[in-house]
């Protein structure tokens, strides 16, 4: 299963950088603990993820996600069945969205549609791989 969604920023998540890193560092360990893998984005103030693994586990994150007081308006893009992960090397992965072309023309994660999302976020991890 895949869930991928957009959600706002709240406080200091929406601009720091330590904040943002103990979000990753707690969604790494948290994950490697129910085998999910995926990959998070931040801009201008909103967040963009994909999870993958067992369907009851991505149910149990997005409970926590939904209670998360770091973030609000939680909106489900995608959720269902994948033939394969699309990004089964991590856990969690802070992936720089920043320079595609929807956002550099002023688009907002929040109002990107699936099918755009989901490639914003494979062509960025893409990236990642090539820098590692």
């Amino acid at each position: 299963m895949r869930a991928l969604y957009v959600s706002v920023a709240v406080g200091e998540a929406g601009r720091s950088l330590a904040s943002l890193a103990e979000i990753l560092g707690q969604a790494e360990r948290n994950n490697r603990r129910d085998q999910l893998s995926g990959v998070i984005a931040r801009h201008d103030g909103c967040f963009l993820q994909a999870v993958e693994g067992a369907r009851a586990d991505i149910d149990r994150l997005l409970e926590r996600l939904r209670r998360d007081p770091r973030h609000r308006d939680l909106r489900l893009l995608a959720f269902g069945a994948i033939s394969a992960r699309a990004f089964p090397q991590w856990a969690m992965a802070r992936v720089d969205v920043a320079s595609e072309p929807a956002l550099a023309a002023g688009r907002a994660l929040d109002g990107l549609a699936a099918e755009e999302a989901q490639v914003l976020l494979e062509r960025a991890a893409a990236r990642l791989r090539l820098a590692a």
